[in-house]
């Protein structure tokens, strides 16, 4: 296993403090997705059990979210929009 030196580790250091801070969606996001992760399995089980709400959150993901409760940032949707491909 190779040793980082004291030099790179400072070097390292100059780099990542010289970086912009990162983009608030993506913050956001970080955020969001692992406090979502497992209501995301839930509703994607719900979907492929339930036919009515799988087609509820066809015809619109947001709306149908908000009526069963959900609270889900654009980050959650467009993770569960791929998760469900439609």
């Amino acid at each position: 296993m190779n040793r980082v030196t004291n030099p790179e580790i400072e070097r390292l250091v100059e780099l990542l403090r010289a970086l912009p801070p990162a983009p608030e969606a993506w913050v956001q996001a970080a955020q969001e997705l692992p406090l979502f992760r497992g209501e995301l399995d839930r509703i994607v089980a719900r979907a492929e059990a339930d036919a009515e709400f799988r087609q509820a959150l066809i015809d619109d993901l947001e709306a149908a979210l908000a009526a069963e409760g959900y609270v889900a940032g654009p980050a959650a949707v467009e993770a569960l929009r791929r998760r469900l491909a439609f």
